[in-house]
């Protein structure tokens, strides 16, 4: 069976070419023209048309607490429906769960939108004018990197968590590769998802520039870093560290927070410029600055975290820097977008890449070389007069060690949410969760399917094909 590609660029698209078909033989000196390979360089210079990501994982995640009774719930209630993905993120619910043009999920539909834009260029540049094989190499690679991001975005947040055992039949998400307006949208299994994503990294590589202008376009670290990526979450740990290992060797520069007493744009680096970014990407709808979507950090965060970080210091702040109605509640939020004035990253990175290594180490038994690569990212985390290395008494506390570094340096920024996922079926990290929201208490278990977000039911209504998960 059949079915339109409801995306609303399509729509744009098709309107612009309606009304400029009788003009496309027309070249005028100076302008650009159909078919010619510039399109395509600006095409993908559009950051806001590739840079997208998901949201809802940091809401779910233990990084985030809403007080019961709070203003900022009271808020969501009064708001209605513009908000309500947000408590039912929260809650493990289905953010997304009727038809109402209000639930249609941003996230799912801008994923889509930026492989509609990868898959244009992939099927045009072949056969555009002007330009040199290289240079169209070159923008076929930097779409291959977008769309693989694109698709480790989607299966990590609507198909359960990668397992080797059952990824061959376990529902992923509909896979288009190609740049036409039907095509099935019956869900492909979370092990093709990977195979194409690895796939479109690997053929990407060997035409990526070493180094861009901006962190917003791929270069060869960005497609290591994504592999790397992509192999974690498949578990297995040698080849995320192989590909970590040559991302490094690119880039491993870390930002220095010891001597900073606040941060602002005058002193921390932006996205597109930051070292330690190896591809920029951002949340849907970016800040959560402001009410009612800020986030109130839980305090299972903020004790392992502690006073002394800088990541505490810099990167949160008590409630009355984010409004005075949030005071009476008390606690710490979210403070890295309000300081620097943008959104945060979620793309891989350095630190990323960091403890990768160190998490291979430790599932290898070396638990020294484990904390030798956890300490050279604290050493840039901590004042000097506050800083002391961790020292693990073996390779199950060297893993531990591991895992809350990375829930203290990615806080807020997709990984932990991911990390609760692929970790939930480990005895060492298993936990039950429970939230109190409007009175109501519920629960996220090891087991439980919540861990995997359903898709929007506007979304199944244009294309019944695409199965809902349980």
């Amino acid at each position: 069976m059949k079915s339109l590609y409801q995306f609303t660029l399509i729509a744009m698209v098709a309107a612009l070419l309606a009304g400029c078909q009788k003009y496309v033989d027309i070249k005028t000196q100076g302008q650009l023209t159909p078919g010619d390979i510039t399109n395509y360089r600006y095409l993908l210079n559009n950051t806001s048309a590739y840079e997208l990501g998901t949201r809802m994982g940091d809401v779910a995640s233990d990084d985030v607490n809403i007080i019961d009774g709070s203003t900022q719930q009271q808020q969501f209630v009064s708001y209605g429906a513009y908000y309500a993905w947000f408590p039912l993120s929260y809650t493990w619910q289905a953010a997304y769960p009727v038809t109402s043009t209000y639930y249609n999920d941003a996230e799912w539909n801008a994923m889509y939108n930026t492989i509609l834009y990868c898959n244009t260029v992939t099927t045009e540049v072949p056969t555009s004018t002007g330009g040199t094989d290289a240079q169209k190499a070159e923008l076929l690679a930097e779409a291959l990197v977008h769309r693989a991001d694109a698709y480790l975005m989607l299966v990590n947040s609507y198909a359960k968590p990668y397992n080797a055992a059952t990824s061959a039949s376990d529902p992923g998400v509909p896979l288009l590769l190609t740049e036409t307006t039907v095509q099935s949208l019956v869900r492909a299994p979370v092990q093709n998802i990977y195979n194409q994503i690895i796939a479109d990294l690997k053929k990407a590589i060997p035409a990526l520039l070493t180094t861009q202008a901006f962190n917003t376009i791929p270069t060869k670290a960005s497609a290591y870093g994504e592999l790397a990526r992509t192999y974690l979450y498949m578990n297995d740990y040698a080849s995320a560290s192989l590909y970590a290992d040559s991302a490094l060797a690119i880039k491993s520069t870390l930002n220095d927070l010891a001597p900073l007493t606040a941060v602002s744009s005058a002193n921390y680096p932006l996205r597109k410029n930051d070292p330690e970014i190896l591809l920029s990407k951002i949340p849907v709808n970016g800040y959560v600055n402001y009410s009612p979507t800020v986030f109130r950090l839980s305090d299972d965060l903020l004790n392992l975290l502690g006073t002394k970080d800088q990541r505490y210091n810099l990167f949160t702040c008590p409630a009355s820097k984010i409004s005075s109605t949030y005071t009476a509640a008390g606690g710490r939020f979210f403070y890295r977008e309000m300081a620097i004035g943008e959104a945060r990253n979620i793309g891989p990175s350095v630190p990323e890449m960091m403890l990768i290594k160190a998490e291979n180490f430790a599932r290898k038994g070396d638990a020294g070389s484990a904390m030798t690569w956890v300490n050279a990212l604290r050493k840039k985390r901590f004042k000097t007069t506050d800083y002391a290395d961790l020292t693990a008494t073996s390779a199950n506390d060297a893993l531990a060690k591991v895992i809350d570094e990375r829930h203290r340096e990615f806080f807020c920024r997709m990984l932990r949410w991911w990390d609760m996922r692929r970790l939930k079926s480990e005895t060492q990290f298993q936990k039950t969760y429970t939230r109190t929201y409007a009175g109501v208490t519920y629960t996220l278990d090891p087991n439980s399917n919540k861990y995997t977000f359903q898709i929007a039911g506007y979304v199944i209504g244009l294309n019944p094909e695409i199965v809902q998960n349980p």
